[in-house]
């Protein structure tokens, strides 16, 4: 059963002031002090000194000296300053919300302590029992169907090598499943009698994940499978566990592997490159499959499973969702197979629907105005589920459904202190055209006071394959309340609007679009000025979003006045060749490959046009970034202090792609606000990282 990915934004941060020039970067590690496994050299992993094209190497903190990382440091905010963010950021709510098998008792995550922890709840309403604690992330990933015992994820430092634990459900001390340094440890599914914890790792190959499961019982771990592949558990049931493989950033292969005969069968995806998330049906031999392969949009099928493997097409499956311009967005089923849980992409609105698993009668759940209706964790007999509503202007609040008497149950309720959210901005649709008349979705949020005319930050998602929402937004109110108007723009490339859209940017052909960039730069002069003058515009993003800042103040530089790039790409090439190993292939299949594409690649690099930037911009990023190294700020930071651009950059040494405790969220949002207050109002910043 597949659980809903938690995506969030890379909180901001920014200034520091002059120092001595940057050292060197140290040479390349080898791949045994990168790895606790030293295995054989895969086809992923990355090339030798001699081949790469940049001066850094590897990622991690390892991969900085401590110097620069003492240099970079986050300087404190000013008190007044720190305090309004951090009111901000006590508008919070749970996440990953899972009810016991009685569904007498909620479990969920939640960052209350300054960083997610486990949290436990024993009724609707009452006050929640805090079970995990420190600094490193915890999340709760499953509870065993006998409802012993909790499943926990921690990470260190956002290294994202997790590792897995198990704890009483009373709470207690973690007693430990596999946490190896430079190894993913990722959950896969508890086995129906809870004797056994299964997961996938990548500590035989580092480009590959191996699947284990862990016993209950005698706390011994066993191998289940281990052909090289990005291999992932959509779902299981009994000795039968169904598999995808990762071909690419969201293309999968289908296989079923039988544990009892050790054998592994395609079933279908092979030798294509579509996307497909299945699961197994209520009915015996049956399927369930949502994917966009026979129309724009993705929606759910039913599929007899295949006697030979081999592509789907029209006369092979039977729809259960309607062919509507909407996404299918996630879909999950109870152990009972009593019910199938799908979640519709509604141009940004998420609706929710619950099907009965043998008729497929459909019921909407969750109330009609709403931003966001999604589902949680049900219980095993598949009665109970988990329903998470969010409005524009109130944190998530989490129920509970009750498919036989159709009832919502409110359980968590979430903080606001010190805050009247009521006040918050709304977003607004809107549009803006694009060069060669494309119309691009854009979020709006207005002030309702501010120095006409209004500044204007744009802000860009990352991915790039992800979408910006409506809905309830702490980052996008911070600004709105400093008077800027709020942009977010759902460029090509973005999910959520056929698949078309959606790949409209993979490789090269990135070159015809990245120009929606400047393009939002330009409406937005145009459509908030005031008196016949133009506000000042910044961007800002993180990720994806992040190296799209990159890319607007370079190679369209003069488009924008100020830029913060949070955990951004300087170079495209760079960042394929040091990235983790797990990841390479995925991020060639959207970026482009570094041998065959790789003059599309140098044309799409912010480090290419580095001599154009003429604007001050703040970089961001984590020490322990494996997805976007560190190397990647740096490089780009020195570049501009050698041409004497302002430039400030904060690294943080205990975070990875984007910050996750909540003293240093408070450092990256106070930041990034004074440093475009700074550079967009003309106010001096209250504190500024190193140039």
């Amino acid at each position: 059963m597949r659980a809903l990915a938690l995506i969030t934004l890379p909180a901001l941060a920014a200034s520091c002031s002059p120092a001595a020039p940057m050292p060197p970067l140290p040479p390349p590690t080898s791949a045994a002090t990168h790895h606790a496994v030293s295995p054989p050299r895969g086809p992923l992993e990355a090339p030798s000194a001699t081949a790469r094209t940049s001066g850094y190497a590897g990622h991690g903190a390892e991969s900085v000296p401590p110097e620069v990382l003492a240099r970079f440091a986050p300087p404190a905010l000013e008190p007044g300053v720190s305090r309004r963010i951090e009111s901000m950021l006590d508008l919070s709510a749970p996440v990953g919300v899972l009810p016991s098998p009685d569904g007498k008792t909620m479990y969920f995550t939640w960052s209350l302590s300054g960083s997610p922890q486990v949290w436990r709840e024993d009724g609707p309403k009452t006050f929640p029992v805090q079970l995990t604690g420190g600094e490193d992330v915890s999340r709760v990933e499953a509870t065993t169907p006998d409802g012993k015992l909790l499943v926990v994820l921690r990470d260190r430092k956002g290294e994202e090598n997790p590792g897995l634990y198990v704890q009483s459900a009373a709470g207690g001390p973690l007693t430990l499943v596999q946490h190896t340094p430079k190894v993913q440890t990722l959950f896969a599914f508890v086995s129906d009698d809870s004797r056994y914890v299964y997961f996938r790792a990548n500590d035989i190959r580092v480009d590959s994940y191996a699947i284990y499961r862990w016993s209950t019982r005698t706390h011994e771990r066993e191998l289940v499978f281990s052909e090289p592949g990005l291999w992932s558990v959509a779902d299981h049931d009994g000795a039968r566990i169904l598999l995808t493989k990762a071909t690419g950033a969201r293309s999968r292969e289908v296989w079923e592997y039988d544990e009892s005969t050790k054998k592994l069968t395609a079933l279908f995806g092979q030798g294509e490159t579509e996307e497909y998330e299945p699961l197994y049906a209520a009915q015996p031999g049956e399927l369930l499959v949502e994917t966009p392969k026979l129309g724009e949009f993705r929606r759910l099928y039913r599929v007899k499973r295949p006697a030979a493997p081999g592509p789907l097409d029209a006369k092979s499956v039977t729809a259960v969702t309607p062919d509507v311009a909407a996404d299918v967005s996630d879909v999950k089923i109870d152990r009972a197979r009593r019910n199938i849980y799908v979640t519709l992409n509604d141009r940004g609105f998420t609706r929710a629907h619950v099907f009965d698993a043998k008729t497929f009668a459909s019921t909407l759940v969750g109330p009609r105005d709403a931003a966001h209706v999604s589902f949680g964790g049900a219980t095993p007999d598949g009665r109970r589920v988990v329903v998470n509503v969010s409005r524009e202007r109130a944190p998530t609040t989490a129920y509970l459904w009750d498919s036989a008497t159709k009832q919502l149950t409110q359980w968590l309720v979430p903080s606001a202190p010190e805050t009247d959210p009521s006040t918050f901005a709304v977003a607004k649709v809107e549009s803006y055209p694009a060069r060669d008349g494309t119309k691009i979705p854009v979020l709006v949020r207005r002030p309702d006071k501010c120095d006409a005319p209004c500044p204007v930050v744009v802000l860009f998602h990352g991915g790039p394959e992800g979408q910006s929402k409506p809905g309830f937004n702490v980052l996008a109110q911070l600004f709105v309340d400093a008077g800027f108007v709020f942009l977010e723009p759902n460029v090509r490339g973005s999910d959520g609007y056929g698949k078309k859209w959606l790949h409209a940017d993979d490789g090269p052909k990135r070159l015809d679009i990245v120009t929606d960039i400047e393009d939002a730069a330009k409406w937005a002069r145009a459509t908030f000025a005031s008196g016949g003058k133009a506000p000042k515009v910044g961007i800002m993003g993180g990720s994806y979003g992040g190296y799209s800042t990159l890319l607007g103040m370079t190679k369209f530089a003069g488009a924008y006045d100020a830029g913060v790039a949070i955990v951004g790409m300087s170079s495209l090439l760079t960042f394929l060749e040091n990235t983790a190993p797990y990841r390479r292939a995925l991020r060639t299949s959207e970026y482009g490959d570094p041998v065959k594409d790789r003059d599309a690649l140098v044309a799409l690099s912010p480090i290419t046009y580095i001599d154009k930037l003429d604007a001050p911009i703040l970089l961001i990023q984590g020490a322990t970034d494996p997805r976007v190294p560190v190397g990647e700020a740096i490089q780009m930071h020195s570049a501009l202090e050698r041409r004497g651009v302002t430039a400030e950059m904060i690294v943080f040494p205990d975070e990875g792609h984007g910050a996750q405790k909540r003293k240093n969220r408070v450092l990256m949002f106070g930041h990034s606000l004074a440093f475009l207050e700074a550079h967009l109002k003309g106010r001096t910043p209250t504190s500024a990282p190193k140039k």
